[in-house]
């Protein structure tokens, strides 16, 4: 074949933008942000630039995430599902040597072979180990920001243990480029990246695309807030939820801090603006995903469901809610196509969904693979829970006799209105909303394989794998098909040389 038209085959899956220039694009990713925080949820948390955003913007309501914070980021960077790169298990923790591969070519570096501008501000969490596995090169001209999952709000010091050593080591973690940033202690971090962010907006040549990837701390774990954020949450008698609910705050002031600065600079009417969660709340530290069943760490509706929204003076129906299906790993696709950019290295797992948020078609996505992880053990405790099942463990002996997928695995699938799950989910809880003592109803004990039609039962109370035993075993087949092309799980035991010293910071040691 003749390698102009092989380039042009390949890049078909990313259209030019029809603008007379690519778009500024703008994505800030909210950590553990629950389906019932945000307010045009009917949330009693005040989220006031979120909902006029999102209001005169496009609304994503059938959108999926994953369940952890590492998976998402890996999906949301590659556009491939988390199995076809080796990373279906859990996160990665502080010491352990690896990183979203090497050979992964990422959204910046597709975006700066498109001409952009690229910029990250805030949470990595893609794996620190070496050098080669820093944002800066990933395909980020600037990064200022932290590496790992979570740490404190003011000090900027996560805590890890490290078990080779028998000992919790505690070490800043701030980055400014690949140098540690250093002089910010005491400084709040959703308004130091905030700060951090609309300086570069400030400071941007406007003839040349920006992409600015802001990825929040807000409102994973530790709760904690300036005073003044709490003000207005003195009737919230939950003191883990009233926290929360002032995080967020914080965090909706400097989405409309980023959204003003854009538009004082004058590149709002040339921007696309995406916001998402990573995964779905954290109940055990004031998140709600009520009506939703689950939290984060589970596949039902409440760890993946996110709350999401595209916000831009391209898009063509403002002011619209799209129910089509779409996945974290189809911004790649995307936001590269927006750019007139090229897919030119692996297969992807997402889809270019820009027609159906702008232009409300219809998906191209009929199918979502939530992931398939044979190692899934629930860590977290599960109110009321009448067992523990870890994915290594048979459930009724259902091994398929005909060679096909092992219900007994942690893993879920989404096709059209279907969802099926086998294995044991997480945890099974609807919790209650905040303020509120709702039963939840019985639970019927788990089955090793569920269907919920999720279009009519979108809470998953109804159960009807019986009725259906034909979706079932499609849907079974479709996830040992699935199965088949999975990589190796990588997830190496931890390096003792990741110890930074009682003096120094997190970072790469390899």
């Amino acid at each position: 074949m003749d390698f102009s038209l092989f380039i042009s085959v390949f890049c078909a899956s990313f259209p030019v933008s029809l603008a007379a220039r690519p778009p500024h694009v703008v994505f800030i990713l909210a950590d553990d942000f629950g389906w019932n925080d945000v307010g045009y949820h009917n949330s009693e948390i005040i989220t006031p630039n979120l909902d006029k955003l999102s209001a005169g913007g496009v609304r994503l309501e059938n959108y999926y995430v994953q369940p952890l914070c590492t998976p998402s980021r890996n999906q949301l960077m590659t556009g491939r599902y988390q199995i076809h790169t080796g990373m279906q298990h859990q996160i990665i923790w502080p010491c352990q040597p690896y990183c979203v591969p090497l050979e992964e070519k990422l959204l910046p570096q597709r975006m700066k072979e498109a001409g952009y501008d690229t910029h990250m501000v805030g949470k990595w969490h893609l794996g620190m180990y070496k050098k080669e596995c820093l944002p800066t090169r990933r395909g980020f001209d600037t990064y200022f920001g932290y590496l790992s999952g979570s740490e404190d709000y003011f000090t900027h010091v996560s805590c890890t243990r490290i078990a080779a050593l028998n000992m919790t080591r505690c070490a800043l973690d701030l980055r400014d480029g690949e140098e540690v940033a250093t002089g910010y202690q005491g400084v709040y971090s959703t308004e130091m990246f905030s700060e951090r962010a609309t300086g570069i907006i400030e400071k941007h040549n406007p003839d040349k695309p920006l992409f600015l990837y802001v990825a929040l701390q807000a409102v994973h774990s530790p709760l904690q807030v300036p005073e003044r954020y709490l003000a207005p949450y003195g009737f919230i008698e939950d003191p883990q939820r009233r926290l929360y609910a002032g995080m967020v705050s914080a965090m909706d002031e400097a989405v409309g801090n980023i959204t003003r600065s854009l538009q004082e600079r004058g590149l709002w009417d040339d921007t696309v603006l995406v916001f998402s969660t990573d995964n779905g709340g954290q109940t055990l530290s004031g998140g709600s995903n009520w009506p939703l069943r689950g939290r984060k760490w589970s596949l039902w509706e409440g760890g993946i469901r996110g709350v999401g929204f595209v916000a831009s003076p391209l898009l063509k129906r403002p002011g619209t809610v799209c129910r089509e299906l779409i996945h974290v790993s189809d911004w790649l696709p995307t936001l590269v196509g927006l750019a007139g950019g090229c897919n030119s290295s692996r297969p992807l797992d997402g889809f270019n969904v820009w027609n159906a948020i702008s232009k409300g078609f219809a998906s191209p996505r009929l199918e979502l693979l939530h992931n398939i992880d044979p190692l899934y053990v629930d860590i977290a405790q599960c109110p009321g829970k009448r067992s523990r099942r870890t994915s290594a463990q048979a459930v009724d002996g259902r091994l398929r006799p005909d060679g096909g997928f092992n219900v007994s695995i942690h893993a879920a699938i989404r096709s059209t209105h279907w969802k099926l799950l086998t294995g044991y989910p997480g945890c099974d809880v609807w919790f209650p909303r905040p303020g509120h003592n709702e039963s939840d109803g019985p639970r019927d004990p788990l089955k090793p394989v569920m269907l919920f039609n999720i279009e009519k039962d979108p809470q998953e109370r109804d159960e009807v794998s019986a009725s259906f035993p034909g979706i079932v075993d499609n849907l079974l087949s479709r996830l040992h098909q699935h199965q088949r092309s999975a990589q190796p799980i990588n997830f190496p035991d931890e390096d003792p040389r990741c110890d930074p010293g009682p003096s120094g910071a997190w970072g790469p040691w390899a």
